[in-house]
């Protein structure tokens, strides 16, 4: 009999990410990182001329960030012991919007908090990825963790028996970013793993429970 599947994402859920971002683009990248509303692309402007980042060096400094220092990521409160409690009776893997080449990366990193979990990369829109997992591991019951509701949207239309819960464990993103249970693509919004982790085991291991949050 195949076990239950959790699919969770890593930054913001699992590992703070946005925060020591700013602080090192602050440190030494000469970029001031304000959030204002839930736009990131215009939280970033340049300190010496004020003018916003572009795009292409947005997507150049997320890359230094992750190439070199992904040692500063710290785990979200409760995020480890959360994971690591469903972990006991069900699968975990970890679905991450990182590039190829970083996936081992990923992988060790996780372990260092104590995370022992299969990493799938991907780039884009996460439904297509997350039907190739559940179609791999053709698990009993499974649920998908993530902080943005993009992803909601499309697993929400890619697979939709997946149980979804919008969970962003940042608070400097939390209040800002767009709720993916409002707009009616996840089950739940619960932005913190003492108040999640009931809700998770709910669902992997009492098929009544069917109620969203």
């Amino acid at each position: 009999m195949t076990r239950p599947l959790v699919i969770s994402d890593c930054d913001e859920v699992l590992l703070h990410m946005v925060a020591h971002f700013k602080d090192w683009l602050g440190e030494t990248q000469g970029v001031d990182f304000n959030l204002v509303g839930n736009n990131f692309a215009t939280a970033m402007r340049w300190r010496e001329t004020g003018q916003p980042v572009e795009e292409r060096d947005i997507w150049r400094l997320l890359g230094g960030f992750f190439d070199t220092e992904m040692h500063r990521q710290n785990p979200i409160e409760g995020a480890v012991e959360g994971i690591n409690t469903l972990a006991e009776n069900a699968d975990v893997v970890i679905l991450t919007n990182l590039t190829d080449e970083r996936q081992q990366r990923r992988t060790e990193q996780l372990a260092a908090w104590g995370v022992h979990a299969r990493v799938f990369t991907n780039q884009g829109p996460k439904g297509p990825a997350l039907k190739a997992i559940i179609e791999e591991y053709a698990p009993s019951r499974s649920v998908f963790i993530d902080d943005l509701a993009q992803h909601h949207h499309s697993v929400s239309e890619t697979v939709p028996d997946v149980r979804r819960l919008h969970l962003c464990g940042e608070p400097m993103l939390a209040p800002h970013i767009d709720c993916a249970h409002r707009a009616g693509h996840a089950h739940a919004r619960i932005d913190n793993w003492a108040e999640a982790l009931p809700w998770l085991q709910d669902q992997l291991h009492n098929p009544s429970q069917e109620e969203d949050a």
